[in-house]
Protein backbone atom coordinates (compact mmCIF):
# COMPACT_ATOMS: atom_id res chain seq x y z
CA UNK A 1 0.00 0.00 0.00
CA UNK A 2 1.79 3.45 -0.88
CA UNK A 3 1.98 5.50 2.09
CA UNK A 4 -1.00 8.55 2.46
CA UNK A 5 -0.33 11.30 0.95
CA UNK A 6 0.33 14.40 3.26
CA UNK A 7 -1.34 17.61 2.81
CA UNK A 8 -0.09 20.60 4.16
CA UNK A 9 -1.83 22.41 6.85
CA UNK A 10 -1.98 26.26 5.81
CA UNK A 11 0.00 28.59 8.00
CA UNK A 12 -2.43 30.74 10.89
CA UNK A 13 -2.39 34.53 9.05
CA UNK A 14 -2.17 37.06 11.58
CA UNK A 15 -5.23 38.94 11.97
CA UNK A 16 -4.13 42.51 10.50
CA UNK A 17 -3.19 40.36 7.49
CA UNK A 18 -6.94 39.59 7.56
CA UNK A 19 -8.38 42.59 7.82
CA UNK A 20 -10.26 44.47 4.76
CA UNK A 21 -11.56 47.67 3.85
CA UNK A 22 -15.49 46.72 5.29
CA UNK A 23 -14.94 49.85 7.95
CA UNK A 24 -15.63 53.12 6.01
CA UNK A 25 -13.06 55.34 7.34
CA UNK A 26 -13.46 58.40 9.37
CA UNK A 27 -11.36 61.83 8.79
CA UNK A 28 -7.96 61.11 8.04
CA UNK A 29 -6.90 63.27 9.95
CA UNK A 30 -8.58 62.18 13.19
CA UNK A 31 -7.31 58.80 12.27
CA UNK A 32 -3.92 60.06 12.26
CA UNK A 33 -4.41 61.36 15.85
CA UNK A 34 -5.66 58.39 17.21
CA UNK A 35 -3.02 56.13 16.29
CA UNK A 36 -0.18 58.50 17.16
CA UNK A 37 -2.03 58.03 20.75
CA UNK A 38 -1.51 54.89 20.15
CA UNK A 39 2.25 54.71 19.71
CA UNK A 40 2.81 57.06 22.51
CA UNK A 41 0.68 54.04 24.36
CA UNK A 42 3.20 51.69 23.29
CA UNK A 43 6.12 53.15 23.61
CA UNK A 44 5.64 54.52 27.52
CA UNK A 45 4.26 51.11 28.17
CA UNK A 46 7.72 49.02 26.14
CA UNK A 47 5.42 47.76 23.27
CA UNK A 48 7.85 47.33 20.62
CA UNK A 49 6.82 46.90 16.32
CA UNK A 50 2.99 47.77 17.14
CA UNK A 51 3.47 50.70 15.16
CA UNK A 52 5.05 49.12 12.25
CA UNK A 53 2.06 46.51 12.22
CA UNK A 54 -0.61 48.94 12.51
CA UNK A 55 0.95 50.78 9.32
CA UNK A 56 0.98 48.20 7.22
CA UNK A 57 -0.89 49.27 4.15
CA UNK A 58 -4.85 49.41 5.14
CA UNK A 59 -4.12 48.68 8.81
CA UNK A 60 -3.00 52.17 10.33
CA UNK A 61 -6.28 53.86 8.57
CA UNK A 62 -8.76 51.02 10.17
CA UNK A 63 -7.45 50.94 13.53
CA UNK A 64 -7.36 54.56 13.69
CA UNK A 65 -10.56 54.68 12.50
CA UNK A 66 -11.91 51.63 14.83
CA UNK A 67 -10.28 53.71 17.51
CA UNK A 68 -11.81 57.16 16.80
CA UNK A 69 -15.63 55.59 16.23
CA UNK A 70 -15.39 53.58 19.52
CA UNK A 71 -14.09 55.55 22.73
CA UNK A 72 -14.45 52.14 24.61
CA UNK A 73 -12.48 49.81 22.45
CA UNK A 74 -9.59 53.18 22.06
CA UNK A 75 -9.52 52.87 25.97
CA UNK A 76 -9.36 49.15 25.92
CA UNK A 77 -5.91 48.96 23.14
CA UNK A 78 -4.43 52.34 24.82
CA UNK A 79 -4.69 50.94 28.17
CA UNK A 80 -2.71 47.50 27.26
CA UNK A 81 -0.81 47.93 23.64
CA UNK A 82 0.32 44.70 24.29
CA UNK A 83 -3.10 43.05 23.92
CA UNK A 84 -3.56 44.75 20.63
CA UNK A 85 -0.72 43.21 19.43
CA UNK A 86 -1.05 39.79 20.12
CA UNK A 87 -4.41 40.06 18.79
CA UNK A 88 -3.50 41.29 15.61
CA UNK A 89 -0.19 39.48 15.01
CA UNK A 90 -2.20 36.50 16.59
CA UNK A 91 -4.31 34.31 14.36
CA UNK A 92 -8.38 35.05 15.54
CA UNK A 93 -9.41 32.02 15.96
CA UNK A 94 -6.48 31.14 18.21
CA UNK A 95 -7.09 34.29 20.29
CA UNK A 96 -10.93 33.37 20.99
CA UNK A 97 -10.13 29.98 22.14
CA UNK A 98 -7.57 31.08 24.55
CA UNK A 99 -9.76 34.38 25.83
CA UNK A 100 -12.77 31.84 26.41
CA UNK A 101 -10.16 29.02 27.79
CA UNK A 102 -8.58 31.11 29.60
CA UNK A 103 -12.36 32.70 31.37
CA UNK A 104 -13.44 29.00 31.82
CA UNK A 105 -10.74 28.40 34.06
CA UNK A 106 -11.09 31.16 36.12
CA UNK A 107 -12.65 30.06 38.71
CA UNK A 108 -9.86 27.59 39.83
CA UNK A 109 -7.88 30.51 41.20
CA UNK A 110 -10.02 30.39 44.54
CA UNK A 111 -10.15 34.16 45.08
CA UNK A 112 -13.44 36.13 44.02
CA UNK A 113 -11.13 38.88 43.21
CA UNK A 114 -8.81 37.75 40.77
CA UNK A 115 -12.02 35.63 39.15
CA UNK A 116 -13.62 38.83 38.85
CA UNK A 117 -10.85 40.83 36.94
CA UNK A 118 -10.07 37.74 34.51
CA UNK A 119 -13.61 37.78 33.45
CA UNK A 120 -13.67 41.30 32.97
CA UNK A 121 -9.94 41.83 31.16
CA UNK A 122 -11.04 38.73 29.51
CA UNK A 123 -14.48 40.54 28.39
CA UNK A 124 -12.51 43.85 27.08
CA UNK A 125 -10.15 41.55 25.08
CA UNK A 126 -12.93 39.32 23.55
CA UNK A 127 -14.64 43.08 22.91
CA UNK A 128 -11.33 44.38 20.84
CA UNK A 129 -10.56 40.93 18.97
CA UNK A 130 -14.74 40.59 18.18
CA UNK A 131 -14.87 43.97 16.85
CA UNK A 132 -11.79 44.07 14.79
CA UNK A 133 -12.52 40.51 13.22
CA UNK A 134 -15.90 41.72 12.48
CA UNK A 135 -15.22 45.19 11.43
CA UNK A 136 -12.39 44.22 9.43
CA UNK A 137 -14.56 41.04 7.74
CA UNK A 138 -12.25 38.93 8.98
CA UNK A 139 -15.59 37.13 10.55
CA UNK A 140 -18.99 36.98 9.23
CA UNK A 141 -21.65 38.19 12.08
CA UNK A 142 -22.69 34.78 13.42
CA UNK A 143 -19.25 33.74 13.53
CA UNK A 144 -19.01 37.08 15.60
CA UNK A 145 -22.67 36.29 17.73
CA UNK A 146 -21.35 33.14 18.55
CA UNK A 147 -17.55 34.50 20.09
CA UNK A 148 -19.58 36.84 22.07
CA UNK A 149 -22.47 33.86 23.11
CA UNK A 150 -19.18 31.49 23.99
CA UNK A 151 -17.65 33.78 25.76
CA UNK A 152 -21.01 34.46 27.98
CA UNK A 153 -20.94 30.69 28.38
CA UNK A 154 -17.77 30.53 29.94
CA UNK A 155 -18.23 33.71 32.28
CA UNK A 156 -21.17 32.03 33.57
CA UNK A 157 -19.83 28.59 33.97
CA UNK A 158 -16.59 29.97 35.88
CA UNK A 159 -18.93 32.24 37.99
CA UNK A 160 -21.06 28.71 39.02
CA UNK A 161 -18.17 26.51 39.27
CA UNK A 162 -16.24 28.88 42.20
CA UNK A 163 -20.11 29.60 44.25
CA UNK A 164 -20.37 25.65 44.17
CA UNK A 165 -16.78 25.18 45.06
CA UNK A 166 -16.73 27.96 48.16
CA UNK A 167 -19.80 26.01 48.70
CA UNK A 168 -18.54 22.75 49.36
CA UNK A 169 -14.70 23.73 50.84
CA UNK A 170 -17.97 25.51 53.51
CA UNK A 171 -19.79 21.95 54.02
CA UNK A 172 -23.25 23.20 52.72
CA UNK A 173 -22.68 20.86 49.75
CA UNK A 174 -21.21 17.94 48.47
CA UNK A 175 -20.12 17.62 45.13
CA UNK A 176 -19.53 14.83 43.07
CA UNK A 177 -16.80 15.96 41.35
CA UNK A 178 -14.95 18.53 42.76
CA UNK A 179 -12.60 18.88 39.69
CA UNK A 180 -16.20 20.30 38.02
CA UNK A 181 -18.22 21.62 40.91
CA UNK A 182 -20.95 22.18 38.59
CA UNK A 183 -21.38 18.63 37.63
CA UNK A 184 -24.43 16.69 39.12
CA UNK A 185 -24.84 19.73 41.25
CA UNK A 186 -28.49 20.35 40.75
CA UNK A 187 -27.69 24.18 39.62
CA UNK A 188 -29.93 24.64 36.55
CA UNK A 189 -28.49 27.92 34.92
CA UNK A 190 -30.33 28.53 31.81
CA UNK A 191 -29.58 31.17 28.96
CA UNK A 192 -32.87 33.08 27.35
CA UNK A 193 -33.11 35.21 24.49
CA UNK A 194 -30.19 35.96 22.21
CA UNK A 195 -27.46 34.53 25.09
CA UNK A 196 -29.78 30.88 24.61
CA UNK A 197 -29.80 30.95 20.57
CA UNK A 198 -26.22 31.78 20.70
CA UNK A 199 -26.94 35.58 19.18
CA UNK A 200 -25.65 38.02 21.71
CA UNK A 201 -24.50 41.15 19.77
CA UNK A 202 -22.01 43.93 21.52
CA UNK A 203 -24.02 45.65 23.99
CA UNK A 204 -26.71 42.79 25.26
CA UNK A 205 -27.16 42.07 28.70
CA UNK A 206 -27.95 38.47 30.02
CA UNK A 207 -31.45 36.76 31.03
CA UNK A 208 -31.02 33.92 33.23
CA UNK A 209 -33.39 31.74 34.66
CA UNK A 210 -31.84 29.81 37.65
CA UNK A 211 -33.76 26.66 38.89
CA UNK A 212 -32.44 23.97 41.48
CA UNK A 213 -33.32 20.33 41.87
CA UNK A 214 -33.53 19.39 45.06
CA UNK A 215 -33.33 15.84 44.34
CA UNK A 216 -30.36 16.14 42.41
CA UNK A 217 -28.18 18.52 44.84
CA UNK A 218 -26.88 16.80 47.72
CA UNK A 219 -27.09 19.50 50.90
CA UNK A 220 -25.21 18.83 53.68
CA UNK A 221 -27.02 21.09 56.09
CA UNK A 222 -30.29 21.89 57.80
CA UNK A 223 -30.80 25.46 55.71
CA UNK A 224 -33.53 24.94 52.97
CA UNK A 225 -32.56 24.50 49.48
CA UNK A 226 -34.28 27.83 48.30
CA UNK A 227 -32.46 29.93 50.96
CA UNK A 228 -29.11 28.50 49.76
CA UNK A 229 -29.48 28.75 46.19
CA UNK A 230 -30.94 32.16 46.34
CA UNK A 231 -27.35 32.86 48.03
CA UNK A 232 -25.60 31.41 45.75
CA UNK A 233 -27.40 32.88 42.82
CA UNK A 234 -26.78 36.32 44.40
CA UNK A 235 -22.94 35.50 44.34
CA UNK A 236 -23.49 34.47 41.09
CA UNK A 237 -25.01 37.87 39.88
CA UNK A 238 -22.67 40.72 41.60
CA UNK A 239 -19.55 38.17 40.57
CA UNK A 240 -20.93 39.10 36.88
CA UNK A 241 -22.46 42.52 37.61
CA UNK A 242 -20.47 44.39 39.78
CA UNK A 243 -18.45 47.44 38.40
CA UNK A 244 -15.07 47.50 39.34
CA UNK A 245 -12.42 49.61 37.88
CA UNK A 246 -12.29 47.24 35.32
CA UNK A 247 -15.76 47.21 34.71
CA UNK A 248 -18.25 44.84 34.31
CA UNK A 249 -19.02 41.50 32.99
CA UNK A 250 -22.46 41.05 31.71
CA UNK A 251 -25.24 42.93 32.99
CA UNK A 252 -27.65 39.99 34.09
CA UNK A 253 -31.79 39.76 33.86
CA UNK A 254 -33.62 37.64 36.21
CA UNK A 255 -36.79 38.59 35.34
CA UNK A 256 -38.26 35.88 32.47
CA UNK A 257 -38.44 33.30 35.46
CA UNK A 258 -42.21 32.25 36.66
CA UNK A 259 -43.96 35.00 38.11
CA UNK A 260 -41.14 36.80 38.86
CA UNK A 261 -42.85 39.04 41.35
CA UNK A 262 -43.59 36.45 43.59
CA UNK A 263 -41.04 34.34 43.13
CA UNK A 264 -37.15 33.94 44.73
CA UNK A 265 -34.65 34.71 41.97
CA UNK A 266 -33.74 30.58 42.02
CA UNK A 267 -36.60 28.21 42.20
CA UNK A 268 -37.13 24.67 42.49
CA UNK A 269 -37.71 22.30 38.91
CA UNK A 270 -41.07 21.13 40.69
CA UNK A 271 -42.05 24.50 41.63
CA UNK A 272 -41.33 25.93 37.52
CA UNK A 273 -43.12 22.37 36.46
CA UNK A 274 -46.46 23.38 38.71
CA UNK A 275 -46.17 27.40 37.56
CA UNK A 276 -45.96 26.49 33.61
CA UNK A 277 -48.78 23.28 33.85
CA UNK A 278 -51.10 25.80 35.46
CA UNK A 279 -50.42 29.34 34.92
CA UNK A 280 -47.68 29.57 32.12
CA UNK A 281 -48.85 31.74 29.41
CA UNK A 282 -48.43 31.96 25.35
CA UNK A 283 -45.05 34.63 25.44
CA UNK A 284 -43.58 32.41 28.59
CA UNK A 285 -43.85 29.52 25.54
CA UNK A 286 -42.01 32.13 23.11
CA UNK A 287 -39.56 32.70 25.19
CA UNK A 288 -38.70 29.17 26.43
CA UNK A 289 -38.32 28.21 22.41
CA UNK A 290 -34.40 29.55 23.04
CA UNK A 291 -33.78 28.25 26.90
CA UNK A 292 -30.50 26.47 26.37
CA UNK A 293 -28.60 24.97 30.20
CA UNK A 294 -25.45 27.29 29.83
CA UNK A 295 -23.71 26.95 33.39
CA UNK A 296 -24.38 24.97 36.53
CA UNK A 297 -25.66 21.40 36.24
CA UNK A 298 -26.30 20.83 32.18
CA UNK A 299 -27.25 17.43 32.57
CA UNK A 300 -30.25 18.11 34.81
CA UNK A 301 -30.92 21.53 32.99
CA UNK A 302 -31.61 19.36 29.74
CA UNK A 303 -33.44 16.91 31.73
CA UNK A 304 -36.06 19.87 33.08
CA UNK A 305 -36.37 21.38 29.23
CA UNK A 306 -37.61 17.57 28.53
CA UNK A 307 -40.33 17.71 30.92
CA UNK A 308 -41.35 21.04 29.61
CA UNK A 309 -41.46 20.23 26.05
CA UNK A 310 -45.32 19.31 26.17
CA UNK A 311 -45.73 22.94 27.52
CA UNK A 312 -43.61 24.43 25.19
CA UNK A 313 -44.36 22.84 22.01
CA UNK A 314 -48.45 22.15 22.03
CA UNK A 315 -49.57 19.50 20.04
CA UNK A 316 -53.02 22.30 19.30
CA UNK A 317 -53.64 25.60 19.51
CA UNK A 318 -56.94 26.47 20.15
CA UNK A 319 -58.53 30.27 19.32
CA UNK A 320 -57.72 31.16 22.56
CA UNK A 321 -54.02 30.91 22.41
CA UNK A 322 -54.03 32.14 18.77
CA UNK A 323 -55.99 35.49 20.50
CA UNK A 324 -53.43 35.86 23.18
CA UNK A 325 -50.57 36.03 20.45
CA UNK A 326 -52.42 38.55 18.69
CA UNK A 327 -52.70 40.77 21.62
CA UNK A 328 -49.11 40.38 22.61
CA UNK A 329 -48.96 41.71 19.24
CA UNK A 330 -51.43 44.65 19.61
CA UNK A 331 -49.45 44.89 23.36
CA UNK A 332 -46.17 45.39 22.12
CA UNK A 333 -47.64 48.55 19.27
CA UNK A 334 -49.55 49.87 21.79
CA UNK A 335 -46.75 50.32 23.99
CA UNK A 336 -44.36 51.34 21.74
CA UNK A 337 -45.59 52.47 19.15
CA UNK A 338 -44.12 52.28 15.51
CA UNK A 339 -46.90 50.84 13.65
CA UNK A 340 -45.33 52.44 10.45
CA UNK A 341 -42.35 51.04 9.15
CA UNK A 342 -39.63 54.20 8.62
CA UNK A 343 -36.18 54.17 8.06
CA UNK A 344 -35.46 56.78 10.71
CA UNK A 345 -35.96 56.00 14.25
CA UNK A 346 -37.87 52.58 13.43
CA UNK A 347 -37.35 50.46 16.52
CA UNK A 348 -35.95 46.78 14.71
CA UNK A 349 -36.62 44.83 17.63
CA UNK A 350 -40.00 46.17 18.86
CA UNK A 351 -41.37 47.65 16.11
CA UNK A 352 -44.05 46.59 12.63
CA UNK A 353 -42.29 43.39 11.08
CA UNK A 354 -39.37 43.31 13.86
CA UNK A 355 -37.79 40.94 16.28
CA UNK A 356 -40.79 40.52 18.88
CA UNK A 357 -43.31 39.71 16.05
CA UNK A 358 -41.60 37.48 14.24
CA UNK A 359 -40.22 35.30 17.58
CA UNK A 360 -44.21 35.76 19.13
CA UNK A 361 -45.13 34.19 15.49
CA UNK A 362 -42.52 31.14 15.39
CA UNK A 363 -43.73 27.83 15.19
CA UNK A 364 -42.07 24.57 16.11
CA UNK A 365 -39.37 23.87 13.46
CA UNK A 366 -40.35 19.97 11.11
CA UNK A 367 -38.01 17.17 12.76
Amino acid sequence: MSPAKKTKTPAAKGLAALIGPRLRPTAEARAAARIAELSEAAKEAGVKGLAAVVRRKGIAAFVGSVLDYSPFLRGIATDDPARLMALLTGDPDESLARVIGESAAAWQAGDQAELMRTLRRGRQELALLTALADLGGAWEVTKVTAALTAFADAAVGAAARFVLAEAAAAGQITLPDPKDPAQGSGWIILGMGKLGASELNYSSDIDLIVLFDAETAKLTGDAEPSMLFVRYTKRLVQILNEHTEDGYVFRTDLRLRPDPGATNIAISTEAALQYYESLGQNWERAALIKARPIAGDIEAGERYLRELIPYIWRKYLDYAAISDIHSIKRQIHDHRGHEDIAVAGHNIKLGRGGIREIASSSSRPSS
